[in-house]
Order: structure tokens, then sequence, then C-alpha cells
């Protein structure tokens, strides 16, 4: 047991969380990989890639987990790193499903927007830590996160929407939580509202001849997306073209055609008409194998997760610790709600795999640091815990013996001369 406490450091419940994600992962993402096995005509490969990822990934949360959180600052380097990845995209990126996301070394493919959402998180969290006052956080600090986000924001949105809205919220939140002046928050909502329709409404109206002819391919793909989901007149089920929008169609399909307990693992049938079961759409692959059970117990894991960082952050005497641990958990959680939201119906689809079970490569790992990251800054917790404790118990019993020598000196002289 000892062996096992010093090997797994830190929170152990984030542990727990964490296999039991990871579990589920390879449970799931082996049932719903029949596309990729049919495309590569090979039945283990899928998973054996699966689950080399998350060996991997495990093993950088335990190297991340062992490194002093207070290393974590010099991480801000990513950020400038990842804008030149994030540029660089614009030239040499990969298409994969019809977006230009990914770098392609040959030996190595990874989207540098999620090492840019990483440096941002870490980034927003040092400003905040370092312009916090009595009464709040300096008016200068929006400014500065305003300057990093936007930029960010811009270099990612024109490829990948859904994770520029996915890293704005998560700041936004992060906002309000390090104290900026509400003055501030309000004109942002104001701000953000009045682009959100505007944007909207440009997506909307705006021909799909125009958005190909400036470049824009993913406007047209969003504008389909929108018009889909935001259409709510009923088509009767003899003229209903469930080809038209396939993903969203077979996901409803299989939410619907679950139960309590659903039809148990492996046994999913729209995995074989779903092209992103394994990642995009896994949660309604989930709700059909493991039923309405299975899919609240997936949402409550996230959950105490997101509860397990708030403990740890109200334990934490640094606010650099406080607002790093607080932004990551936003954003792990706000992913996560994305992807759920979209499988379910209630939002459009956005791309966003769901945190440490759709298969993936560059995000798995992400993720995986992000864990890393927590449990080293509640092994802080921990370990600043127990000096506390220690030094009152070293103090009590140092009361204790001046107590004993002032009532007995006879008797402390006697075990002195012994």
């Amino acid at each position: 047991m000892d062996l096992l406490r010093n090997f797994f450091k830190g929170d152990k419940a984030i542990w727990i969380i964490f296999l039991f994600l990871c579990l589920i992962s390879i449970v799931e993402v082996f049932s719903a990989s029949s596309t990729l096995t049919y495309k590569s005509g090979d039945h283990w490969g899928p998973i054996t890639n699966h689950l080399t990822m998350l060996l991997v990934g495990t093993v950088i949360v335990w190297i991340v987990h062992n490194i002093p959180c207070r290393w974590f600052k010099t991480f801000i380097a990513l950020l400038p790193i990842s804008w030149i990845l994030l540029g660089a995209v614009f030239v040499i990126g990969a298409i994969t499903n019809g977006a230009k996301r990914w770098i392609d070394l040959g030996f190595i493919q990874f989207q540098p927007s999620e090492i840019a959402k990483m440096g941002t998180i870490i980034s927003v969290a040092f400003i905040l830590s370092k312009m916090q006052e009595e009464k709040g956080a300096n008016p200068k600090a929006f400014k500065y996160i305003m300057i990093v986000t936007l930029f960010t924001c811009a270099l990612i949105f024109t490829e990948n929407l859904s994770t520029c809205v996915l890293l704005a919220i998560s700041v936004f939140l992060m906002m309000f939580i390090g104290r900026i002046p509400m003055k501030q928050i309000g004109l942002l909502v104001v701000t953000c509202t009045f682009l959100l329709i505007t944007g909207g409404l440009t997506i909307k109206f705006v021909p799909a001849e125009t958005w190909d002819k400036v470049g824009l391919h993913r406007m047209v793909t969003w504008q389909n997306r929108l018009e889909s989901h935001f259409n709510k007149q009923e088509v009767p089920a003899a003229k209903f073209n469930i080809y038209e929008d396939s993903q969203v169609a077979h996901a409803n399909i299989a939410i619907a055609s679950s139960n309590i307990l659903g039809k148990g693992p492996g046994n999913s049938v729209q995995r074989d008409f779903l092209s992103q079961a394994f990642s995009d759409f896994i949660y309604a692959i989930i709700i059909e194998e493991l039923g309405l059970i299975g899919g609240a117990s997936v949402a409550i894991l996230y959950i105490l997760l997101l509860m397990r960082i708030g403990r740890i952050a109200r334990k934490c005497d640094k606010s650099y610790y406080v607002f790093l641990i607080t932004g990551i958990g936003i954003l792990i959680m706000t992913q996560a709600l994305f992807n759920m939201l979209v499988a379910v119906g209630i939002m459009p689809v956005t791309g966003q795999p769901l945190p440490l079970i759709s298969k993936g490569g560059t995000s798995t790992l992400i993720n995986c640091v992000y864990i890393g990251m927590i449990l080293s800054i509640s092994r802080y917790v921990n370990d600043r815990k127990q000096e506390e404790a220690n030094q009152l118990i070293g103090t009590q019993e140092g009361e204790s013996m001046t107590a004993t020598t002032i009532e007995n000196p006879e008797t402390v002289q006697a075990s002195i001369n012994k």
C-alpha cells in the first residue's frame, strides 16, 4: 500500500476518476471503431492504437504529477510556440474531415489548437494571479487577457470555430472567478452578444458561393449545421431523408433505441452508420450500449472531477494555483458538456471529442497533461497540509515539555541526569 501511495501521489479521487474514464474509453472505442476496422481491414488496429495512446497518456500523467507545480509557469512558453504552429497550419496543414486543423510531419500528426488552448489557460491564470488586488483584479488584467485570447482565437476560428467558442467561454468564466471588474465583464457580455447575433446572421444569409470565394469553406459547413439544427419543421417519416444529416439522425436513433440498461457493451447498431462514432458521437454510443444509467454515470464522473478540482482550489494558498486548476477544470467540463449536448441533439454539431473517452491523439495527450497538472497541485496542497500538521504537533510537544518543566523541575532534572 505504501508503494502505491508513493507511486500515485496527489488526490486519490482524481486518480480513480481518470482510470474509470480510461476504462470506459477502452470499451466504447473498441465497440465504436467498426468504421475504422472496415476501412483498414484490421480488427485490432484501431483499439491497439488507442490503447497505446492511453498508456502513453498515463505515463504523461505520472510524469507531470511529479513536477513541482511552481514550474508550470514556464509552460507559458507554449503560447507563442502554438501561435507559430497555428500560422503554419494555413500553409502546410493537413485536411481531415473537411477542416485544415492538423500538422502532419509524417511520423506524427497533431493539432496546434490543443496546445494553444493549454497555453492560453496557463497565461490567463498567470495574468489573473499577478494582477490581484485587495478589491479584485487590476482593470489592466482585462486588457492583457483580451489580447492573448483574441489573438489565439483569431488563429483558430476559421478552421475550428467550436474550439474558439470553447476557449472563449472558459476564459470568460476564469475572468469572472478572477474578480475582473463587473463593468468590464458586462461590456464584454454585450459585445459578445452583438458579435454572436451578427455572426450568426452573416453565416445564415451570406451565400455559400461567397464563402468559397474568400476561402472560408468551414463557414459553409456551419451554415448547413445551423440551418439543420434550428429547422423545426416536422417531416413525415416517409419523406425523411436520413442521408442529408446522417450523423445527427443516427445519433438520435442510437439514443431513442436505448433503455435504462442499454443493449450491452459491444451491441451497438448505429456505430456502423456513424462515421465519427468513436469520437464526436461516442456519447450516443455509450447511451445506446449502457443505457440511461451509463450515460448518467459518465456525466457524474465529470461532475465529480469538477467538484474535486473545486475542493483542491479552495485549499490552495497561492492564487496562481487556484486560477490554473480552476481554468483546467472549466475547460474539461465545458468540452465534455459540448460533446454530450451535441450527441443528444441540444446543440449543433461541433466536432468536440469527449475528454479522455473519445479516440484521439493530441486531445488525449493534452487532457492527460491537464490531469497531471491537477494532481501536481493536489500533491502540493497535501504536502503543505502535512507540514502544517507536523509543525502543530511539534509546537504542542514543545508547549507540553515547557509545562512539565515548570510544574516538575526535579523530575525533568532527574531524567537529564539519567
